[in-house]
């Protein structure tokens, strides 16, 4: 696996459209997700080492959100031909599997993914009522790699934080994961894998 980091978008970049399917099948935009008080996108995918590392605190992730009347939706942007683990008929087995209330979408084309500079897996960007970036970073210091808890501690607190209206001040560490597969010759200018 290769350890890439996130690109760190510039805080206070608007929220940009999207209209994806989700595993129901329905089309989803911002603007239908949106809640009143923001929305965490996240770009996933069901492989990745980094993102199963996390899995089993995105329900509570999610019950954050919904308690601040913050929306949570996940992008799947892997190139499926090469990787059919991360194929569409999987992102529903993974929904069935992990009980995900959130929508998880399918970015075919990837061009949602390099809309936001997503460049690896999980890559998280929270937005406040406004459609301004107010985090963007890691979900917490526990990699695969570590001994330390998944807690989700930086987001959650992000999440708090753009919840409640305050302002976060704490240090913004970037995200690290599994670059996303793009398909051949669709990897963006931006995108250069990096070790740490």
């Amino acid at each position: 696996m290769s350890d890439t980091c996130s690109t760190m978008l510039k805080l206070g970049t608007k929220a940009i459209d999207f209209n994806l399917i989700n595993t129901n099948d329905e089309k989803i935009s911002l603007e239908s997700a949106k809640k009143e008080n923001g929305i965490l996108i996240m770009f996933i995918c069901n492989h990745c080492p980094f993102v199963v590392h996390y899995k089993k605190i995105f329900s509570t992730l999610y019950a954050t959100c919904e308690k601040h009347n913050i929306a949570m939706v996940a992008i799947n942007s892997n190139d499926a031909e090469h990787y059919p683990n991360d194929s569409f008929d999987k992102m529903k087995e993974d929904v069935a599997l992990f009980g995900y209330q959130f929508d998880y979408l399918y970015d075919e084309d990837q061009e949602v993914a390099k809309a936001y500079k997503a460049a690896c897996t999980p890559d998280v960007y929270l937005f406040d009522y406004e459609y301004k970036l107010r985090y963007r970073g890691q979900i917490d210091d526990s990699r695969p790699s570590n001994d330390k808890k998944v807690r989700g501690k930086d987001l959650l607190d992000a999440i708090n934080l753009v919840g409640e209206k305050k302002e976060i001040t704490t240090e913004q560490i970037h995200s690290m994961g599994c670059n996303i597969k793009w398909k051949e010759g669709n990897a963006p200018e931006y995108f250069t894998p990096k070790k740490k």
